[in-house]
């Protein structure tokens, strides 16, 4: 078994004091771009896109240290709005003390797949704030059984292509699809997000990451409709901990191997999370095609399950919507450990390993797990599984 990554909350923790330190310093050193001088205005009826985009040019040219100031007040966003690279300097801070509002009506992002998308940026920062996307009608339009004309909706904020990133005491409400997407980046650091939408609100994941590497998700609240953290292909080195998820489908890895030459995911570390009344808890996923893809070498450790119906899940047959590819996973999941998971099922299986026939789950390791249902044990069942089961393991280990 491959030895757990350490990453002492400490080093985390004094990671974030610098970076505080670091910001209100670069402040005190840097112009500061104050949305309002730009024709935003605090009224939450009039569009302030444009002065967030010229605030951002402003910054983005600047040759020395900058930052944006969003202050209190509700902003309107009516559009999508892109915030590219590459900038005069590598460090840009965005100290948001109001809310940025989204228009009630679904469709104003067009076609596009983000409402904020940060693009090729470097030592970008954003601090507090609010983004409320009132998706709450473009739920209910993808949950109507009669309108199949619904848009697929956009992700609230999202980074792609992008280093150096910090987000501190962010909230995302309502978000129309993901809350947060991290895609080929590199060094990220999101501390204290929240994303708050409602329980049968469809794919409205909280965090998504995927091909990007050194991620840091730090004391993240996430009560959504969809995956609480999902983790996509070419993930490595991300690191979650002091995590409080519910409701939601749970902290996923996947859906993978849709691509025969997709990336694997390899060297993640969950630590302290809570689940309540969540659909998954742990998950890896993936889909029943040919595909060189991997999980290896992630260790979820520390968990509080209350109530989850799948407390811990490998699902190498994944068929959201029944129609499916009938081929054995070639997804091959090796070197997973969970330890230190107690609570709760609400359903009588509360370890659940079925894998891939093609790709058996090799070096799974359970210790110390307890996991009830109804005051009673719980079940285990494994499918083409083999690991190892330390110290006290209920239900009884079927590896």
């Amino acid at each position: 078994m491959t030895k757990t990554t350490t990453h002492p909350l400490s080093v985390v923790a004094l990671y974030f004091l610098f970076s505080s330190s670091l910001f209100h310093s670069t402040l005190a050193k840097s112009a500061t771009y104050n949305v309002v001088a730009f024709g935003a205005k605090p009224d939450g009826t009039t569009d302030s896109s444009n002065a967030l985009v010229s605030a951002w040019k402003k910054a983005c040219g600047s040759a020395k240290p900058a930052s944006i100031l969003v202050p209190r007040g509700k902003f309107l966003v009516g559009r999508a709005v892109t915030f590219s690279g590459k900038c005069g300097n590598k460090a840009i801070s965005i100290t948001i003390r109001g809310t940025l509002v989204a228009p009630s009506e679904y469709n104003f992002i067009g076609n596009s797949l983000h409402w904020f998308m940060f693009d090729r940026v470097s030592g970008v920062s954003i601090h507090g704030g609010v983004l409320d996307a009132r998706g709450t009608s473009l739920w209910h339009c993808k949950n109507s059984p009669t309108n199949v004309h619904c848009p697929s909706g956009a992700a609230t904020l999202g980074f792609i292509n992008s280093d150096n990133i910090l987000i501190t005491g962010l909230t995302s409400l309502h978000s129309q699809m993901f809350h947060v997407t991290i895609n080929g980046c590199h060094n990220v650091k999101l501390h204290g997000l929240k994303a708050i939408a409602a329980r049968n609100s469809p794919n409205t994941d909280g965090i998504h990451v995927q091909f990007s590497n050194d991620v840091t998700i730090i004391k993240p609240s996430i009560h959504t409709g969809d995956d609480c953290i999902s983790i996509g292909p070419g993930t490595r080195n991300l690191w979650i901990e002091d995590a409080t998820c519910g409701p939601g489908h749970g902290i996923s890895i996947g859906s993978l191997g849709w691509d025969m030459n997709e990336p694997g995911v390899k060297n993640v570390t969950v630590r302290k999370t809570t689940f309540i009344k969540t659909q998954n808890g742990f998950r890896i996923k993936s889909w029943g095609r040919p595909s060189r893809g991997f999980v290896k070498d992630v260790h979820f450790e520390g968990a509080t399950m209350i109530d989850v119906q799948n407390p811990i899940l490998i699902d190498q047959s994944y068929c959201p919507h029944n129609i499916c590819p009938s081929h054995a996973s070639g997804v091959k999941i090796s070197d997973v450990s969970y330890r230190g998971i107690h609570g709760t099922s609400a359903t009588s299986v509360a370890v659940n390993f079925d894998c891939s026939s093609k790709e058996p789950c090799e070096r799974i390791t359970l210790e110390d797990v307890k996991l009830s249902y109804k005051n009673k044990a719980s079940q285990a069942l494994c499918n083409h599984a083999d690991g190892t089961a330390l110290g006290i393991v209920q239900p009884h280990s079927c590896l």
